[in-house]
């Protein structure tokens, strides 16, 4: 399927994150085709306005919208005269969207995700390095919401200062929260096995802290996917991970570590998730230190995670799978 694009990052005001991103500009396509949309609801006048009467004309409009709290907030109604339909990547997104979304039909489409060129040597569970355990983060996607905090108190609670294992936190974009840094650092109270990477590393980068990793770790309070998990179970690493939200749909007991959770008030100094009236997630840090002492000391059992993982990743997230769904669903297939 021929696919374009039409960037509308500058008249959004949205910050340009990917400057060098290449595509076929699809300004000058008019007549038949379809939208896809990927403009949160409040903003979708606003793009239509943007990409104008001309280009919209006789288009099929799919918002791909996702939210990370079981309601979609009040001002995305606002989007949802304008469009055909939704897609979203999991079931507790869609459940989500469903509480605006009317008579819209939604369509639950996992994303798809390469799988990486050489499958990381954790596999062969290698001792020639310490005991490992990964965690990744944006900071501008709401500090609270990915929660890293919990998961470096579970690596302390497990491991206090042993040097035969150690915590890397790769995290992006510290400007958008300027307290966050500090508040990793309190947590971690300086031990010298927990490393944080602040830089800004290319994709290959982002690879080579994955294939370092006998484990991934994610407490988060809410996901509206759950990509770094999906990733990591992608390259066969076990994954422990708060068992509630977007990534429910595919990380299990055989597949990885769901950790039991509290649901407590949703409340985000970054205001993006400030919601007290919702609920999001808080991870039982017990557990999770638990399942860290496990992991470490049992490499049967990090190697039959890894291995589900990977085998039912491979198949949920198969590009060629996601290619055929969406020629079903515009009937194109």
């Amino acid at each position: 399927m021929p696919v374009y694009g039409i960037d509308l990052t500058r008249a959004l005001l949205h910050e340009e994150d990917y400057p060098d991103f290449t595509f076929d500009d699809g300004r000058h396509l008019l007549g038949a085709g379809t939208v896809f949309l990927h403009v949160g609801g409040p903003l979708v006048p606003l793009a239509l306005l943007r990409l104008g009467r001309d280009l919209v004309s006789n288009k099929r409009i799919v918002a791909h919208w996702v939210w990370e709290l079981p309601q979609v907030p009040h001002d995305w109604r606002l989007g949802v005269p304008f469009v055909h339909e939704i897609w979203t990547p999991s079931r507790f997104a869609a459940d989500a969207l469903g509480t605006i979304a009317g008579d819209r039909p939604i369509h639950v489409l996992p994303h798809p995700i390469n799988p990486p060129a050489q499958w990381p040597k954790q596999l062969a569970l290698s001792d020639q390095r310490p005991f490992t355990a990964l965690v990744i983060l944006n900071i501008a996607s709401s500090f609270e919401r990915k929660n890293p905090c919990a998961a470096i108190r579970a690596f302390r609670q497990a491991f206090g200062d042993d040097r035969n294992v150690r915590l890397i936190v790769k995290y992006a974009n510290a400007f958008s929260y300027p307290r966050a840094a500090q508040l990793m650092e309190d947590a971690a109270g300086g031990a010298p096995n927990v490393t944080f990477i602040r830089d800004t590393i290319d994709s290959a980068g982002i690879d080579a802290l994955y294939a370092d990793a006998d484990v991934i770790i994610s407490l988060h309070r809410a996901e509206g996917f759950g990509l770094v998990v999906a990733e990591g179970m992608l390259r066969g690493i076990p994954v422990i991970a708060t068992n509630w939200s977007g990534n429910t749909d595919f990380l299990t007991p055989e597949t990885g570590v769901p950790v039991k959770y509290t649901l407590v008030p949703a409340h985000d100094p970054q205001d993006t998730y400030e919601h007290p009236a919702m609920h999001w997630a808080e991870a039982n840090i017990d557990q999770a230190a638990e399942a860290l002492k496990t992991l470490r000391a049992n490499p049967d059992l990090r190697r039959t995670l890894g291995l589900a993982a990977r085998t039912h990743a491979t198949a949920l997230f198969s590009p060629r799978a996601y290619g055929a769904r969406i020629k079903e669903l515009l009937a194109l297939a």
